[in-house]
């Protein structure tokens, strides 16, 4: 074979590695490509932020081969952690989810651009802070909303050459994207939740979040075999106070009686307000002497000093309260009894307890007995 066809014979050989290697690269890129619109769907799918979060921290570092997803939300006031808190997020669960008190604390200079270059330490620790082993390169991409920064999407990677400066940006800024809109949505509807289970008024929850988390704690005491006990809270005379102080006074009567109330619970137990001078709490776990012990404080901490109204007015509250407890060993709590025909027991024997307390005299707590 002479030299020019050996020549051809090569050159032939390296086109077909070339475009065998071209081939696999466009099958590679298809199945990322198919891989991140799945993602995009599924993100786009969740209806509540655990769900949005725990996709974004479970699929993306698979799907993109990364070391490290982290996620930093701006967040002033702690409004966004303290309402999803209430809703009943678990935070812990979500360790790489970070919160940032302003713009400020995200660190992406003037313009919001995607960052991508080496690991630093001293700018990137706390924005990786459970990364190991060490990172190399990152990419700190913002997340925006009609211009406004909301957060930033952090990606890591241990491979040097995964995210440098010279790298294009298209396809991070347009999955951020994605991940923004998706993040916003879900926040909004959590927070238009959170309004339509709370009272305006006094900002603990309204009956209709009661009612509903009191089905759901009764079939949990049920399976895990514990006591669940319930009050009912009124403000001793609360007609008079409002005559006398008029309804703006009465309004600022409620909102510190609810916080004294608060103040005497575990993040586990629910407040609601369940209309006019009326509280009832949910005290999970509790048995009667317990949750008796509680309401006891509870008394004592509505009347224990005076409340300051505005104009210097100072005004002292009682407050009278029926307590009722589900126990594990009761047999209204058998599976063969439905959930709101025990709710609704529940609350009249609480209720009960609380005219009881009215009827002795007020300012005391009383257990329904069941006699």
């Amino acid at each position: 074979m002479s030299d020019s066809n050996e020549d051809l014979a090569a050159e032939n050989r390296a086109l077909r590695a070339r475009m065998a290697w071209m081939l696999e690269q466009a099958e590679r890129n298809h199945d990322i490509m198919m891989r991140h619109q799945a993602f995009d769907l599924e993100i786009v799918g969740a209806t509540s932020f655990p769900e949005l979060i725990g996709s974004i921290f479970s699929t993306l570092p698979v799907i993109s081969e990364l070391d490290s997803v982290t996620l930093s939300l701006v967040d002033e006031g702690d409004d966004i952690r303290t309402v999803m808190e209430r809703l009943g997020v678990d935070f812990a669960a979500f360790p790489d989810l970070l919160f940032a008190a302003g713009i400020g604390q995200l660190d992406l200079g003037g313009e919001p651009k995607p960052l991508l270059g080496a690991y630093d330490a001293r700018r990137d620790a706390r924005r990786f802070p459970h990364a190991a082993p060490p990172l190399q390169s990152v990419a700190i991409v913002p997340l925006l909303r009609n211009r406004r920064v909301i957060g930033t999407l952090n990606l890591g990677s241990r491979d040097p050459t995964r995210f440098t400066p010279s790298l294009g940006t298209d396809f991070v800024e347009h999955m951020a994207s994605i991940i923004a809109i998706c993040l916003e949505n879900v926040i909004s509807n959590e927070m238009l939740k959170y309004i339509g289970l709370t009272d305006s008024l006094t900002g603990v929850y309204n009956r209709r979040y009661l009612d509903r988390r009191l089905l759901e704690e009764i079939a949990r005491a049920r399976r895990q075999r514990y006591d669940l006990s319930f009050m009912y809270i009124d403000i001793d005379h609360f007609k008079r106070i409002n005559d006398t102080l008029g309804h703006q006074g009465g309004d600022e009567v409620l909102r510190e009686v609810a916080g004294r109330i608060k103040r005497e619970l575990r993040l586990s137990d629910a407040l609601a307000r369940f209309g006019g001078e009326e509280f009832v709490v949910l005290l999970i776990d509790a048995d009667l002497d317990s949750a008796a012990f509680v309401a006891e404080r509870i008394r004592a901490g509505i009347s224990a000093a005076m409340i300051d109204l505005d104009g210097g007015v100072k005004v002292s509250v009682t407050g009278s309260i029926g307590v009722a407890c589900l126990e594990s060993t009761d047999e209204t709590g058998a599976t063969g009894v439905a959930a709101d025909v025990v709710a609704r027991e529940l609350i009249a024997h609480a209720d009960e307890a609380l005219y009881q307390a009215k009827a002795g005299g007020r300012n005391r707590v009383i257990r329904y007995s069941g006699q």
